[in-house]
């Protein structure tokens, strides 16, 4: 997708796939053409839904995760190079590696979902394209560590999911020292951290706890011992009053 702009007093014109594109101050539209057109009733016949982003705003949110029958490359491919797209999810399909590579030329595509498929650190690779990218799921996938510096380099990206991926509490550490400004969710580290300090946190409630109980029972053995030599000392004095009483007779 190639664009061509002119800045008119804060107006945005853009050629983007063949639609034009009017970014205002107020919103975004976009004049479709007939190939657009019949590019997004391809999408639909392939089983996604397609809604516009809002009243003042005509680009696209795409969706296949609730897609009756299965959705794989194939499907996925109806999107290929459609840069009004800004938001496009693909939980759950049977996308691998081979179909995220027709996402590349998703050059408007600022939300992905990803999560449930059969993406790997190979895929992730494609995605270095899409430099309007800032939200990113990758929910129970097979990216691993080796992904990180692929995430990194994604300049717009502010936030990723990797929940169930293969990334460890080492690559988070990478990531986050490579890019502070990302919003790893989960963030290893700071989950360690967290753990670290509740498991902290109970094991000195514990012991303050023992340390209680075992004060309690000193104090409460005390009292006993005390009551004891106070009946005691009674009952000598008793028998001595008895026994002064017995000589006075």
């Amino acid at each position: 997708m190639k664009f061509v702009s002119k800045v008119i007093s804060f107006v945005f014109v853009a050629i983007c796939s063949g639609a034009i594109v009017n970014a205002q101050e107020d919103g975004v539209t976009i004049e479709y053409s007939d190939t657009d057109k019949q590019r997004i009733a391809q999408i639909e016949e392939a089983g996604a839904s397609v809604l516009e982003v809002a009243q003042n705003d005509n680009r696209l949110n795409v969706a296949f995760h609730l897609a009756s029958g299965e959705i794989g490359n194939e499907q996925i491919a109806s999107v290929k190079d459609l840069g009004f797209i800004l938001s496009l999810n693909l939980r759950g399909t049977k996308l691998n590696d081979e179909g995220v590579a027709t996402l590349g030329g998703l050059k408007g595509l600022e939300r992905l979902h990803l999560e449930k498929t059969e993406l790997t650190d190979a895929g992730l690779k494609h995605l270095l394209t899409l430099e309007n990218l800032s939200y990113l799921n990758v929910y129970g996938t097979k990216v691993t560590d080796a992904a990180i510096e692929d995430f990194a380099k994604m300049k717009s990206l502010k936030k990723v999911y990797i929940w169930e991926t293969e990334i460890t509490i080492d690559g988070v550490a990478k990531l986050k020292e490579m890019r502070p400004d990302l919003k790893i969710i989960p963030d290893l580290v700071v989950e360690k951290a967290k753990a670290e300090a509740e498991a902290k946190r109970k094991a000195e409630e514990e012991a303050a706890k023992k340390k209680a109980e075992e004060e309690a029972k000193k104090k409460a053995e005390e009292e006993a011992a005390k009551k004891q030599a106070e009946e005691a000392k009674k009952a000598e004095e008793a028998k001595k009053a008895e026994e002064a009483k017995q000589e006075e007779k």
